[in-house]
């Protein structure tokens, strides 16, 4: 499933092909909505916002499209003539003059009035966005001691959106090993300094990711493995997918474990665990 920093690359794309030009082109293969999309003809783009791992495109008409990737959903930019993935189920077809955005396979579209976009279920619920600029770590500081989360494990936590938008399974392994926590661990049982540094990387490896194009390891050691030839799947992560393989900073070996049904990484050395009080 794609993260914060994929879905935010993509509204990128996205804006930068469907920006200036009105849509000559508007298919919307989601009965309910095919002929509301009507209205989209000739609107322009006026903004492209993700909120998390769900896409906002507005257009000057007033509606606002909405959708989640949810596991198989990705978007594609390519030139206005070039036909679609036949390979992939196409959902919605937006194009001006020049460039044709497409999405692929996500279940979850909505076009709604801009004014109700806040109250839209795949909107409403959702935390703060990791990647917006305004969000810092003081504010994911606050949350982390809000009550509704204070007994969470972080290994649940950090997956979900209402705690924080964005987040998804490879940042959240390579966040906890930043932090040099585990999966089992609760905000309620860290200290002060230790929250402080899980906010930072919270804030700091979706920035990372984003900037990169899907790098969360050490940028100096991504780049001095990368000019020895190793694959960029290989020096990608922290420890995300890597198990068995030596921790870069110990040379410990990655395990994996499951927490909230899907697989998280870390190093028994550099995330040791903490001694949780008896309540």
């Amino acid at each position: 499933m794609p993260e914060g920093p994929e879905v935010r690359r993509e509204a990128d794309a996205i804006a930068r092909a469907l920006a200036g030009g009105p849509l000559e082109r508007v298919e919307y293969r989601v009965r309910p909505l095919a002929a509301r999309a009507e209205a989209l003809r000739g609107a322009r783009v006026s903004a492209v916002a993700p909120r998390g791992k769900a896409m906002l495109i507005a257009f000057d008409c007033g509606l606002v499209h909405l959708s989640h990737h949810q596991l198989y959903g990705r978007w594609r930019v390519s030139g206005a003539g070039s036909e679609p993935d036949a390979d992939r189920t196409v959902r919605v077809v937006l194009a001006t003059a020049r460039r044709a955005a497409v999405l692929y396979s996500a279940t979850a579209i909505d076009l709604v009035a801009s004014r109700d976009v806040d109250a839209h279920p795949m909107v409403s619920a959702l935390g703060p966005d990791a990647l917006d600029p305004s969000v810092t770590p003081a504010a994911i500081g606050a949350r982390l001691a809000d009550p509704r989360f204070v007994r969470i494990t972080l290994g649940h936590l950090l997956l979900d959106q209402r705690f924080c938008a964005g987040l998804g399974n490879y940042l959240r392994s390579d966040i906890l090993h930043t932090a040099g926590l585990r999966a089992q661990a609760r905000p309620r049982d860290l200290d002060a300094r230790t929250l402080s540094r899980l906010a930072a990387a919270i804030v700091a490896l979706p920035r990372r990711s984003y900037r990169t194009r899907g790098i969360t390891n050490d940028l100096r050691r991504a780049r001095a493995l990368a000019l020895r030839g190793v694959p960029r799947r290989e020096r990608r992560f922290l420890v995300y997918d890597r198990e068995g393989a030596p921790c870069w900073t110990c040379a410990t070996p990655i395990r994996r474990e499951d927490a909230a049904g899907r697989g998280w990484y870390y190093c028994p050395n550099c995330q040791p665990g903490i001694r949780l009080p008896r309540r």
